[in-house]
């Protein structure tokens, strides 16, 4: 049985205080869950703040992103070393709005990968088509090709995937139960035929998640959790959605 796991992506959201705020009030409402994994991946600048208030607690902390270099002169970038030392446990790689607005290629993602998991830390790799490639019925191949990449001589220990279909984030329509188990049970499927380890790997779904359709997400075979985006920006929207996985 694969635990459930809800991971909240604040995006460019939230500043430091803003940050205090939120956990301060999510941790007591929270602090009876012991069957969800959860974790929070706020911005860099909060990394430091939130690290501390979650200390002790069952919520984890994440980063959204890492850089695939050690060290060096890559102004505006933040490497794994500076996320374990602000407190992080995991990375979210590949999400489709830096693929989009990045130009973020499958190989940048295997690299990013690489270097976290060689580095201690555990990752969120996101996977997902555009409506336009899900129109034309190419999702199994754009599913394909972007495990096919980001998991290129790589072992599954410490991965986490997240199928996030582009036209359901942040835009208010989710893909229905049956469309996201589908994608999932593909994704399941790829696992088993190139990797060891498949049926214990978690696969979240992300797209417009809300603690009115977690519930009927979470029930479907291959879903195993979330990784959500506006509804984990309110402390008790956040909650429930925690609570409506289990």
């Amino acid at each position: 049985m694969r635990k459930p796991f809800i991971a909240a992506n604040w995006k460019m959201n939230k500043t430091i205080e803003e940050t205090g705020a939120f956990i301060s009030s999510f941790l007591p409402l929270v602090k009876d869950v012991r069957d969800v994994d959860i974790l929070i991946a706020p911005p860099f600048t909060s990394l430091s703040t939130a690290s501390q208030l979650l200390k002790n607690s069952n919520v984890q902390l994440g980063a959204q992103n890492v850089y695939f270099e050690e060290k060096g002169a890559f102004t505006g970038e933040i490497s794994v070393s500076m996320l374990k030392s602000a407190g992080c446990a995991c990375a979210i790689i590949g999400h489709s709005e830096r693929r989009q607005y990045f130009k973020e290629t499958d190989e940048i993602v295997n690299r990013k990968i690489r270097i976290t998991r060689d580095n201690g830390l555990d990752v969120i790799l996101c996977v997902g088509e555009s409506l336009e490639q899900r129109e034309q019925n190419k999702t199994f191949d754009v599913l394909d090709r972007q495990l096919s990449g980001s998991l290129l001589d790589l072992t599954l220990d410490g991965i986490t995937i997240a199928y996030e279909p582009i036209w359901a984030i942040g835009t208010g329509k989710t893909a229905t139960p049956e469309q996201a188990n589908e994608a999932h049970a593909f994704i399941r499927d790829w696992l088993r035929k190139h990797k060891d380890g498949a049926d214990s790997t978690r696969i979240q779904y992300g797209g417009s998640v809300t603690p009115d359709n977690v519930e009927t997400l979470m029930s479907q075979p291959e879903v195993d959790g979330a990784l959500v985006g506006g509804a984990s920006l309110k402390p008790d929207s956040f909650a429930a959605l925690v609570k409506g996985a289990l």
